[in-house]
């Protein structure tokens, strides 16, 4: 029984150290000429990268015709295997003029589903010129903080902001030897079992705050439910703690 305690254990702590955190991720950025002969009219694409430089999801594209002279994000993309994806992207036609640019991000690849916390990468590129233009990366975590970044000017992108926010805050997400509990699997299919001592009761709520289940036995069972994301609130008489998991 105690060799079946550790295996589990092993396996669910591998799911929580891979957290997907909810939130949005909104960036605004002031746009200028690279000085190509088309100024003041421009195209411009914002697009995230994981921390290995793999195409994530494009957040802003303003180019239709012109799109193939945005060489950075049409390899970006094109490796993923989706050239040019505009998937809940802003678009929209080659622009006349420059201004503030503003997009988000989810926190989901072009696919939907929801990334891991870690770096990644805001990716920039505008052209006023049959040819590559300027383009700019910028780094930020996607977790459990909240965080707001004011990166430098650089060539044609100037007052820039990455504000992320997570969807809930200030949850328990601390997982100690002497007070552990885990629910797994994570992402799973509907039934989730939790793991731990002297539970008093376990609520299950989504991201709004809408409760969806209470029970006072370890299984639940989410088949009923869409797929998505929930937070577990596992109470005992000292604490609360609460888990975020995600049914696929």
């Amino acid at each position: 029984m105690k060799r079946t305690w550790a295996i589990l254990l092993l396996v669910c702590l591998g799911s929580l150290l891979n957290a997907q955190t909810s939130g949005t991720l909104t960036v605004k950025v002031m746009t200028s000429s690279t000085g190509g002969n088309y100024a003041p009219k421009n195209i411009v694409a914002i697009w995230i990268e994981d921390s290995t430089g793999k195409f994530v999801k494009t957040l802003l594209a303003y180019a239709n015709t012109r799109k193939t002279h945005l060489n950075t994000w049409e390899a970006s993309s094109t490796t993923a295997g989706s050239a040019f994806n505009t998937t809940d992207a802003t678009t929209g036609a080659t622009q006349s003029s420059h201004g503030t640019r503003t997009c988000q991000w989810n926190g989901t690849n072009y696919s939907g589903n929801v990334m891991p916390d870690g770096n990644y990468k805001v990716r920039m590129e505008l052209t006023d010129k049959n040819a590559t233009g300027n383009t700019a990366s910028f780094t930020f975590i996607k977790g459990p903080n909240s965080q707001t970044l004011t990166p430098a000017n650089v060539p044609s992108f100037s007052s820039i902001s990455l504000n992320w926010i997570t969807t809930t805050t200030g949850l328990n997400m601390e997982v100690t030897a002497s007070n552990t509990y885990i629910v797994y699997p994570n992402p799973g299919k509907g039934k989730f079992t939790v793991l731990g001592e002297n539970i008093k009761r376990i609520e299950v709520t989504d991201l709004t705050g809408k409760m969806i289940c209470k029970s006072i036995l370890p299984v639940i069972d989410l088949t009923a439910q869409p797929n998505g994301l929930y937070l577990f609130s596992i109470h005992t008489d000292k604490e609360t703690v609460v888990q975020k998991i995600r049914k696929d």
